[in-house]
């Protein structure tokens, strides 16, 4: 209903529900972020402002943004799917995330700190490197178009290049 009123207010669904196929279903019916609880206060603050500030700056996703066009390929975020024509590869909820953030903020840098917060919960080591093994997955699944690249911004995160 919301939606049917006013397509840029940001959405966070806050549930118990924890199933994909549930947070497939909030991101359909119109949500920006999906959080799964238990979550910490301080994870919906970061979650929040990341919205609102995309939303004030302008940055926002376009209006269809559950689809993306890169490159070769074609991503669709809720239906967790890479696909380069008939080469389909499913991902997980994480990796589909990641590679969220890092497309709406093609060429820029994305924040290593902030997207552990806002996907892992917080910033360890451990949520690091497991970062890091997802990073070398996307790597992997967008090799196919040598204009693409992530790249380490040593200190600061991680950016997605795409040269057209």
């Amino acid at each position: 209903n919301i939606r049917e009123i006013n397509n840029t207010v940001p959405i966070i669904f806050l549930s118990a529900r924890s199933l994909t196929e549930d947070v497939i279903k909030g991101f359909k019916k119109g949500g920006n972020d999906y959080l799964k609880k238990p979550f910490s206060i301080e994870e919906l603050i970061v979650r929040m402002d990341s919205l609102v500030s995309r939303s004030i700056s302008g940055t926002s996703a376009p209006e269809d943004s559950n689809r993306f066009n890169l490159g070769v390929y074609d991503f669709d975020r809720h239906a967790m799917a890479l696909s380069n024509g008939s080469k389909v590869v499913k991902l997980t909820h994480l990796e589909s995330e990641l590679l969220y953030h890092l497309i709406i903020r093609k060429n820029e840098v994305l924040s290593r700190n902030q997207v552990l917060i806002e996907l892992w919960g917080n910033d360890s080591f451990f949520n690091a490197r497991s970062m890091d093994v997802f990073i070398s997955k996307l790597r992997k699944y967008l090799a196919d178009d040598e204009r693409i690249s992530i790249v380490n911004i040593r200190g600061k995160g991680y950016k997605l290049i795409f040269t057209e």
